[in-house]
């Protein structure tokens, strides 16, 4: 018999083995996507403060500085630029260990 004319049996082990292969490809294209669209620089950490200007910038002059002022750097903060204390919920929720900046004036 010519090499096509041949049957050839296909066990179930076979059968099982492709479906893991198939399986695992499906599962390791998947997780590659989510990981590139997720990690691909385009997600924005500001989405509320001054969305209409170019870039945030705020300036504050020494002389109206208190004893002791907070300054967020999570962006979660409804007093923006102030520290609201946000960072503290952003923290349990993500794991990360975010703090405001905190400026005081010498003695």
């Amino acid at each position: 018999k010519q090499w096509y004319q041949r049957r050839v049996a296909i066990t179930a082990g076979d059968l099982t083995a492709a479906g893991v292969c198939l399986a695992s490809t499906i599962f390791g294209v998947a997780v590659g996507y989510i990981w590139s669209t997720r990690s691909s620089g385009k997600q924005c950490c500001n989405t509320t403060i001054k969305k209409d200007c170019d870039k945030v910038v705020d300036v504050v002059d020494m002389e109206d500085l208190g004893a002791k002022t907070c300054y967020c750097r999570c962006w979660q903060s409804k007093k923006f630029p102030l520290c609201d204390g946000a960072h503290n919920a952003h923290n349990a929720r993500t794991g990360d260990n975010l703090g405001p900046l905190v400026v005081k004036k010498s003695e």
